[in-house]
């Protein structure tokens, strides 16, 4: 599989975003790619609640989404539409941070809503409360492509490896990983789990980030990358916005999984557990 990876900077303005992501498709279609890979909150990036609820709607108006479906219809490209934030979804009135594969006619595939949800008070003075204004998941969701069975997650999921692990019993063998990290937590932490995820499953690991200064104010990591199930990165954006191919040799896995059969070992954990 020929993966196209998009960086990319997402402002306050869905139209802005859109025609970014949809220049990104043509783009990614042209140099040969296979299936395209966008980053978290790739429609809107605004931590101005209020401003943000102004223009957010549901799936069924959500024109980012739209574009991007008659766009992969009209290439014939496979997309990951990292995520969208949407309202009006659920019950509880809270707002939905969702994922989207999009096949090469343009039909949704499959949706993804973020499990895990992050909040926290940093030492920079940073505060995150996703809670606060987004209801978390609650399915595992996997997809198959043309190319593999694709494990479905969202930026702070990459802290949970028992999605993970849930995602490799059900036979994923790409992990998705789209994500909007903090500058401190991206430094710190970022490479490390995306490499743990990939080692303890034998899995490749596709991880679109966005990346820079914001117009809401916030700073992003970027350094999307693409991790082989040995823990090798095989590409890192660093801080470049734009487009980035690599060539996802699939024989890799039965290759690394034959040294390393973790997955053929694991046994089922107690859920109890015994103090002595």
């Amino acid at each position: 599989m020929r993966a196209a990876i998009c960086q990319m900077t997402s402002g306050t303005d869905p139209m802005r975003n859109a025609q970014v992501i949809v220049n990104a498709v043509q783009e990614a279609k042209d140099r040969g790619a296979d299936m395209l890979f966008i980053p978290e909150m790739a429609g809107q990036l605004d931590r101005d609640r209020k401003r943000a609820a102004a223009t957010l709607v549901d799936e069924a108006q959500n024109i980012v989404l739209a574009q991007v479906r008659e766009a992969a219809a009209k290439v014939g490209l496979w997309v990951h539409l990292g995520s969208l934030a949407l309202k009006d979804e659920r019950s509880d009135g809270r707002w939905s941070n969702r994922s989207f594969v999009i096949d090469d006619k343009g039909d949704i595939r499959a949706r993804y809503d973020k499990i895990h949800l992050f909040d926290v008070d940093l030492a920079t003075g940073e505060s995150w409360r996703e809670s606060s204004v987004y209801g978390p998941g609650e399915c595992v969701i996997t997809v198959d492509t043309p190319w593999a069975r694709m494990g479905l997650s969202i930026c702070y999921d990459l802290r949970f490896p028992d999605l993970y692990r849930a995602l490799t019993n059900a036979g994923a063998n790409i992990l998705l990983v789209p994500s909007a990290f903090t500058v401190p937590t991206g430094q710190a932490h970022w490479h490390v789990l995306l490499r743990a995820r990939a080692i303890e499953a034998g899995c490749f690991v596709i991880a679109p980030a966005q990346v820079g200064k914001h117009e809401d104010g916030r700073e992003t990591y970027g350094h999307s990358c693409v991790v082989d199930p040995w823990g090798d990165i095989l590409l890192d954006m660093n801080t470049e916005t734009g487009l980035a191919l690599i060539d996802i040799e699939m024989e890799r896995i039965a290759d690394v999984r034959s040294r390393i059969p973790a997955l053929a070992n694991r046994r089922t954990i107690p859920s109890e557990v015994e103090t002595r």
